[in-house]
């Protein structure tokens, strides 16, 4: 049990990572990779919407997986 509480604790920035992703994809896809671009780049909406989609995917599948391991230990 102590494990479980120790990895979701740990996950706790990937999900913020996530939620940052999901609400600003622009910015989230432009991390760290601004000194490559003499001007702003345009990002496609299907790459935002890919983007978000999957944040939401990935969201849920920790979530689903979390939740499975929880009520398996109990």
């Amino acid at each position: 049990m102590a494990e479980l509480i120790l990895v979701f604790i740990l996950f706790i920035p990937v999900y913020g990572v996530l939620l940052w992703s999901y609400f600003d994809p622009e910015e989230s896809m432009l991390w760290g990779k601004r000194w490559m671009y003499e001007e702003e780049p345009e990002i496609s909406e299907g790459a935002i919407r890919y983007t978000k989609m999957m944040s939401l995917v990935v969201m849920a599948v920790i979530t689903l997986v979390f939740v499975i391991l929880f009520f398996t230990r109990i």
